[in-house]
């Protein structure tokens, strides 16, 4: 799938949603849950269908999450669960960045 930033996006096995912050100019296979991620619509009222969401930590409503390189980064607009992925890889939490110490 072609993603740019700004894209907003939701899963089909659970309610979380993203936004699309960084993207590479490639195509991905984003997924949550082991199924991809559908550009999310206003009327769009789907069910959600069972995936890999068992062994799932939770998205946390927030938080920025991104492959080990940095080269796509999703922020979570509604909490939910399963795993995301970027072509296979698992997108992890990222730490917010210490502030410099002041003297």
């Amino acid at each position: 799938m072609k993603i740019t930033p700004g894209s907003r996006l939701r899963s089909t096995v659970s309610s979380t949603e993203v936004v699309v912050v960084r993207a590479p100019a490639v195509d991905l296979d984003l997924t949550c849950g082991g199924e991809p991620f559908l550009a999310f619509g206003p009327s769009d009222t789907s069910p959600a269908k069972p995936g890999d969401t068992e062994a799932a930590t939770a998205n946390e409503l927030g938080k920025r999450y991104a492959d080990p390189s940095g080269a796509i980064e999703l922020l979570v607009t509604k909490a939910g669960s399963g795993v995301m992925a970027a072509d296979g890889v698992e997108l992890v939490r990222k730490e917010a960045k210490p502030l410099p110490a002041t003297d």
